[in-house]
């Protein structure tokens, strides 16, 4: 079929309108038109096979030495979908659409390309009701099935990226954006940062950045003991390996906890600096587990594991209109858990965070920014100002609270 050690190729998925109704219930025609295109892309031709239904419609399936081509054709509507598929990078998938398309004699195709096998990868990302983001991975470094969830890391056009159940949780080219949104503001919030607690996180920068200010602990805790050593194996931010195991052992300033939060919340002692959740995005599935860690009781829960001071901070949503749903319920679990509310909107528009400390005042963020002993690359006095500032329907949805 292809090439040894060549197992990749692209599949189109393709849909053409605007086709003379004849055209689309002539099998020989069709017949003729897939062929040329397919050999006019570079593929070879094996065998052709056409059926024309009754009362109308065409179905025209191609066997190529690289896979297949295949068009339905619907001439009551004048239009047809069409799939090719090659493996390797001989022929050229896309082409024999288009060659395709002016043979039906239109210029209206819309196409989908999949690249599949070893070494690329398409993955359809949900980011809200109705919508989903194609990745493009160019090389898929890592995938596994943990205990908890599928994990796959790669290269894609932001550098090597890491996603989750299928959602991009960070990559290179905006990992620092998200992670200096995470921890800085709630750094700055706090009375001081000495003790730090951190749920999820799996890559390990939340805890760098915490060490960089000043903390003297940091617990990270993960349930997820394959995720966190594969992050520290293939991405180049966060944990390096000796890193990771040196937390692991305890033997520094950051101490590895492989388990449930809730858990661990159960067990901890009082007088926590800074406790930031930093879990994969709330959702309404009843079956996510990582959804309690959310919720008002989790968060009572850790407010009463703070210092006095102390700062509680979470990934809290995208504030964009059609997915804004879980950080509007955020917003209200945590004005109505603490007496100050920081919202910070990341330069990443996606990105949104929480944090709340029990004192009431106000948060003064751009003051002390100059004074804190980590020096963010992503946020300055004017950032702090202005991404603080939470849109009209996260206000409108609680009690204001004062910005920085």
């Amino acid at each position: 079929m292809t090439e040894i050690g060549a197992f990749s190729g692209r599949h189109v998925l393709a849909e053409l309108d605007g086709i003379e109704p004849g055209l689309l219930d002539d099998p020989e025609f069709l017949r003729e038109a897939l062929r040329s295109a397919v050999t006019g892309a570079g593929a070879t031709v094996v065998d052709t096979l056409a059926h024309r239904f009754s009362p109308h419609g065409v179905t025209v399936l191609a066997l190529l030495a690289e896979s297949h081509a295949s068009v339905h054709a619907y001439p009551e509507i004048g239009a047809a979908f069409a799939d090719v598929f090659t493996c390797g990078e001989r022929a050229d998938p896309e082409l024999a659409v288009e060659l395709l398309a002016r043979a039906l004699g239109t210029a209206s195709v819309r196409m989908t390309t999949a690249r599949r096998g070893h070494g690329a990868r398409q993955l359809s990302e949900p980011v809200g009701r109705g919508l989903r983001r194609s990745w493009e991975v160019s090389d898929v470094l890592f995938e596994t099935r943990t205990d908890f969830q599928h994990l796959l890391i790669g290269r894609t056009a932001h550098g090597i990226t890491l996603f989750c159940d299928g959602e991009r949780q960070s990559s290179e080219a905006t990992q620092l954006t998200y992670h200096e949104a995470l921890m800085v503001p709630p750094m700055l919030l706090a009375g001081q940062v000495r003790r730090v607690l951190i749920v999820g996180s799996s890559e390990g920068v939340a805890s760098q950045l915490a060490v960089a200010e000043g903390a003297e602990i940091v617990d990270h805790v993960d349930i997820d003991r394959a995720a966190v050593r594969a992050c520290a194996e293939y991405l180049p931010y966060g944990y390096t390996p000796a890193e990771l195991t040196a937390a692991e052992l305890g033997a520094g300033p950051v101490r590895v906890h492989y388990r449930d939060g809730w858990e661990f919340l159960g067990a901890a002692e009082p007088g926590y600096d800074v406790i930031v959740i930093d879990l994969p995005d709330e959702n309404d599935d009843p079956a996510a587990q990582h959804n309690r860690l959310y919720g008002k009781e989790f968060l009572d829960r850790c407010a009463a594991l703070l210092a006095p001071g102390g700062v509680v901070s979470s990934q809290a949503g995208c504030p964009t209109m059609w997915r804004n749903d879980t950080l509007i319920n955020a917003w209200q679990r945590f004005t109505e858990t603490f007496g100050t509310v920081v919202y910070y909107g990341s330069d990443e528009h996606e990105w949104a965070f929480l944090s709340g400390r029990a004192e009431t005042g106000p948060p003064e963020l751009a003051a002390r920014l100059g004074k804190a002993n980590y020096r963010p690359e992503t946020i300055d006095t004017d950032a702090l100002r202005g991404n603080t500032v939470p849109p009209l329907r996260i206000r409108a949805s609680g009690p204001p609270r004062p910005g920085a």
